[in-house]
């Protein structure tokens, strides 16, 4: 297991978070040792979803307005239909994403998580995967889009849905633990 002690990683969230895609990753990282910040656009407590219903509420650490990518070492992007497509409409989350990108830091994204990094325009030529409903939005963004439980490149870790949670954490705290990426960029 890799030792991720003074790393801290961002997961940016909302409501509607598919719950396994938030929780599974954040204790991977705890688990390895990094400090895990929950992100969100307002503060108070975000809701999760879970086999098609709310289900558990968990605590924004900090709002975007009070946080800033040299803060972190890494980025994680939960999927759930709602809570990307409510990022992706907020200028400061899409701003937030991009930077990690600017700056060659790793940034993991999982099932519909994808879509902010449409936005963020962070796909053009990029290996990646993703729930199979938003293969065509990103191919239309310019990603190479792989039917695999987990694609890297170059810091940028994407999967498909929470069956690929256990590669998905592996490979999360893989490139969290390797730092920056040179290639890891716009």
């Amino acid at each position: 297991m890799k030792d991720l002690k003074n790393r801290k990683v961002a997961i940016l969230s909302t409501d509607g978070f598919e719950e396994s895609e938030l929780t599974s990753p954040k204790n991977a990282l705890e688990e390895s040792g990094a400090t895990v910040h929950i992100i969100s656009l307002e503060e108070g407590r975000i809701r999760g979803w879970k086999d098609g219903n709310w289900s558990l509420d968990i605590g924004v650490d900090h709002t975007l307005d009070a946080v800033y990518e040299d803060d972190y070492d890494g980025l994680v992007l939960p999927g759930g239909v709602i809570n990307p497509d409510k990022l992706r409409r907020n200028e400061k989350a899409v701003a937030f994403v991009r930077s990690f990108f600017r700056n060659h830091k790793p940034v993991a994204a999982i099932c519909h998580g994808p879509q902010i990094l449409i936005d963020a325009d962070v796909v053009g030529g990029r290996k990646l995967t993703s729930f199979h409903s938003i293969k065509k939005d990103l191919e239309n963004a310019g990603a190479k889009w792989f039917d695999e439980e987990v694609v890297v490149d170059q810091g940028l870790v994407t999967s498909r849905s929470p069956n690929d949670l256990p590669a998905f954490n592996r490979k999360l705290v893989e490139e969290v633990y390797e730092g920056r990426h040179a290639n890891q960029t716009l």
